[in-house]
């Protein structure tokens, strides 16, 4: 059955209402793969209908950000009105703020915007705890029975268009064939696709028909501003665990990296890696200058290159693919990419690859359709081949088949063979979510290089087995050498790891997939989970370990330890008893925190009483570690890949950062009140910060106050 489109998404709400009767139970994409507009209108309307219900199933409902000051609120207001533009605001995320969701809906998130929503009850109570990929299956156990995704379009020459789940293929066509079975028994389902111009559109397994679809809506409304996450600051302490992490990753291997200041500081320690590698190795070695060099590192350039697989495709790798450092091509064939991972075969075809294929039995002689088709799928024969009584027929020319015949294999190199493989794939991703130029930079791209990234599915992403999109032979003839690297909030003395929730139970964002990719590594023979966190954290001018003795809850169990990567080093857990464990981590601790650690390890007898931390790993402070990279500094940038604030939006989100601390802190607010006096307000500079800030004329004493306090931290 074919979809009908709409032009009305009121329409498309209402006629919805009417053929469901009783409760609307609604999945939706996490992040930008959610049409909001849409979810909005039904959310509106069962608002106003109290003898209907409304369950929503999501992830990572985003809303512009919002100020928690008027001087906040000065600053955010154009800066959210440049980088968000006509992006709208969900409507239920924003009752939830305010509690004012009505008493016949509910809102059931799997994974929740990081730290957003510690305090809020509901968002705590109805939050479901899953694995990325439970989650289809969970949401067809609730009963979801209207599927809403914003969709890309590509409208052809001919007048023809082309469909695309663009930015989140990660769930959709999982939980379609969960629910098929109750359709099948005459259940009223909707699968709806919302037309949004501003998506990019993304082929491979991320194309589908129109007849995916019950209802496409090309409602004007539809389209509208990618949400985008600003670029973060990455600071030394990022750049120093970005560049421990770097040196682990294998040429020719496989990466997967996450969103934020920490992946976009392994990005570029990754191109520093191979664009300017002697002080690339310089940096290393002088961050690693009181103790030995892990014996798994990898140091030099990138003459292979690697492959992304990482359910979240961030802006990171969009520049390791800019700066051709993602490019190494995985086949969807298992018997091919066995013979390209042993050096049997390569992209440059010649008529030896005809014969390697056939020694390993991919094809056969004389060669079949089924052969020909093979051979066409990945560009070896040119596809204008066709196969015809036994024989290959391509323009003019009539071809034998016997590849032991060497007239044959001349007309079929002549005629036939193409000069590359194709159909390589150098990026898999299961959702993407990226600052503005990302998603610019995405629909721009020539088609034969996105045609090379594959937005797919979580299922086939996150885990070896169990899927229907490819066998685990495949996917571990693909991901070689993998370095599947992750951060959390705590590591344990025992080796657990903390990611996504407090002590007392709170949920900080959700699990998604660590899990799966800690738990796939230690499947592979040649993979390693490496996990990433800061040493410490400042709480009330008190230093507090990020490698805690012990905690209420883990994310990852102690025995899926492996790689843990601070600031100040790399501990490799692998394998270890619990006292070489400790000993390890011990290492890689803020050396005004060490003793503490120890003592409880000695304590609850998993040291050795006499146990002394070496000499070598008792200078982990963040002054020690400023000084090993302030000959570096040059090529450590604060924004490595750009960013969206101005020169002198940074400079004033310092002076906010700054009062805000000084507000905490009464002595310090005096200080910066007496400071002020001494500032030159007609001063050019000054003057531009001002205005940038409304507060170039203040009128009332409450404004005044402000902009003396500004000026002060200023």
């Amino acid at each position: 059955m074919s979809a009908k489109i709409y032009h009305s998404i009121e329409q498309a709400v209402s006629d919805i209402l009417t053929a469901i009767d009783g409760t609307i139970r609604l999945g939706a994409p996490l992040g930008i793969g959610k049409p909001n507009p849409f979810i909005n209108a039904i959310y509106q309307r069962i608002a106003n209908q109290h003898q209907r219900s409304l369950e929503i199933y999501s992830a990572l409902s985003l809303n512009k950000p919002q100020a928690s000051s008027e001087i906040e609120g000065r600053f955010l207001q154009p800066f959210v009105a440049r980088v968000f533009g006509n992006y709208p605001d969900l409507d239920y995320v924003v009752d939830l703020k305010n509690n004012k969701v009505p008493n016949n809906i509910s809102v059931h998130e799997f994974f929740l915007k990081s730290g957003d929503w510690l305090n809020h009850s509901a968002a705590q109570q109805h939050y479901i705890n899953s694995n990325y990929t439970h989650i289809a299956r969970d949401m067809a156990a609730k009963g979801v029975n209207v599927i809403c995704q914003a969709i890309a379009i590509r409208e052809e020459a001919d007048g023809s268009r082309r469909y695309s789940l663009s930015c989140n293929p990660d769930l959709s066509m999982d939980l379609l064939e969960l629910l098929a079975p109750r359709r099948a028994q005459g259940e009223c389902i909707f699968t709806v696709g919302v037309i949004n111009r501003e998506l990019p559109f993304m082929a491979n397994d991320a194309e589908v028909p129109a007849s995916v679809f019950d209802m496409i809506i090309d409602d004007p409304a539809g389209t509208h501003t990618l949400f985008s996450t600003p670029n973060m600051k990455v600071n030394l302490t990022d750049y120093a665990i970005g560049l421990h992490a770097s040196s682990l990753v294998r040429d020719g291997g496989t990466l997967q990296i996450g969103i934020g200041s920490l992946g976009d500081a392994i990005a570029h320690a990754l191109i520093l890696r191979n664009q300017d590698n002697a002080n690339y190795q310089t940096m290393i070695r002088r961050l690693n200058a009181d103790h030995p060099l892990s014996t798994d590192i990898d140091l030099a350039p990138f003459h292979q290159g690697l492959y992304g697989c990482s359910e979240m495709f961030v802006n990171g790798f969009l520049k390791l693919i800019q700066a051709n450092i993602i490019r190494r091509k995985v086949y969807p064939h298992t018997g091919l990419q066995q013979l390209i991972n042993q050096g049997l075969l390569s992209e440059e075809l010649t008529i030896n690859s005809l014969q390697t294929l056939r020694a390993h039995d991919l094809i056969s002689s004389p060669l079949t359709g089924e052969d020909l088709a093979l051979l066409e799928r990945f560009g070896i024969f040119k596809e204008e081949c066709c196969f015809q009584n036994g024989q290959i027929l391509i323009n003019e020319h009539c071809i034998g088949t016997d590849l032991d015949d060497e007239a044959t294999l001349d007309a079929l190199a002549t005629y036939c063979l193409s000069e590359r493989l194709q159909g390589g794939i150098i990026m898999h991703g299961g959702f993407f979510l990226g600052p503005a130029d990302f998603y610019q930079a995405l629909r721009e791209m020539p088609e034969s290089l996105a045609n090379q990234i594959n937005m797919s599915t979580i299922a086939f992403i996150n885990q070896l087995y169990g899927d229907r999109y490819g066998d685990e032979k495949l996917k571990r003839a693909q991901r070689i050498n993998a370095r599947f690297i992750n951060t959390c909030m705590m590591v344990t003395l025992s080796g657990a790891a903390v990611s996504d929730a407090l002590d007392d139970g709170r949920v900080v964002s959700g699990v998604g997939g660590q899990y799966n990719f800690v738990a796939q590594a230690h499947e592979l023979p040649d993979a390693r989970s490496i996990l990433m966190l800061r040493s410490h954290r400042v709480v009330d001018d008190e230093v507090r370990s990020s490698i805690v003795t012990s905690y209420g809850h883990a994310t990852i169990p102690r025995h899926l330890r492996d790689i843990v990567i601070t600031e100040y080093g790399i501990a490799d857990l692998r394998g270890k008893s619990d006292s070489d464990i400790i000993k390890a981590l011990l290492n890689i601790s803020d050396s005004r925190c060490q003793d503490d650690l120890r003592n409880w390890a000695i304590e609850h007898k998993k040291l050795s009483p006499d146990y002394v931390i070496p000499k070598a790993y008792r200078q982990n402070t963040p002054e020690a570690l400023a000084e090993r990279l302030q000959p570096y500094l040059s090529q450590l940038p604060s924004f490595p890949f750009g960013t969206d604030f101005s020169k002198d939006e940074l400079t004033i989100i310092k002076a906010l950062q700054a009062l805000k601390s000084s507000t905490e802190h009464p002595l310090q607010l005096l200080k910066t009140a007496v400071s002020s006096i001494f500032k030159d307000e007609d001063d050019a500079k000054v003057q531009r910060y001002l205005e940038r800030m409304g507060l170039d004329e203040t009128h009332s004493l409450k404004d005044k106050v402000m902009k003396r306090l500004f000026m002060g931290n200023l």
